[in-house]
């Protein structure tokens, strides 16, 4: 049974591994069926714009794209908490981005809204899932900023974890 939204920082803490200043994702505002939708607010406190760039200070679209595997990540444990429960030795990593496209620049005070729907769900004959397609869409005020194909091959925690 799905998780009920909104869901909040401390349930995604538990959920990604990922800590500051690298978590993408502050809220999950929507959760439906191969779909997920979170928040990002982008604060000028980002650690990354005082690097990119300080006059002129711009959301790296390389972390927007990180920003949309991030919501991706959170759509199985918030889905199917059972099932994500079940798998929780795998972790899910890239294994592509494709026809990823920046279209528009975001700045601090933007609210990056991000939109991924998973495109095939990959399993093995065991039924567990080994890879997951998705298309994701990043958007401020309803303007896309970024969009990509996302593949993630679901690989043993303890490979990442050297």
């Amino acid at each position: 049974m799905p998780v009920k939204v909104p869901v909040k920082i401390n349930k995604i803490r538990e959920i990604l591994p990922h800590r500051y200043p690298f978590l993408m994702v502050d809220r999950v505002v929507e959760l439906a069926e191969n779909r997920i939708v979170a928040i990002k607010n982008v604060s000028a406190n980002e650690d990354f714009f005082n690097g990119h760039f300080p006059a002129a200070p711009i959301m790296p679209g390389v972390l927007q794209v990180e920003a949309l595997a991030q919501t991706a990540g959170l759509y199985g444990p918030l889905w199917d908490p059972e099932a994500a429960e079940q798998a929780k030795d795998k972790i899910g990593v890239f294994s592509r981005v494709n026809n990823c496209t920046f279209e528009s620049p975001v700045v601090p005070g933007d609210q990056l809204r991000l939109e991924v729907i998973l495109t095939n769900v990959e399993k093995d004959n065991k039924g567990n899932v080994k890879r997951v397609s998705a298309k994701g869409v990043a958007s401020v005020d309803g303007k896309v900023t970024c969009q990509c194909e996302l593949e993630f091959a679901m690989v043993p925690a303890k490979l990442v974890s050297r």
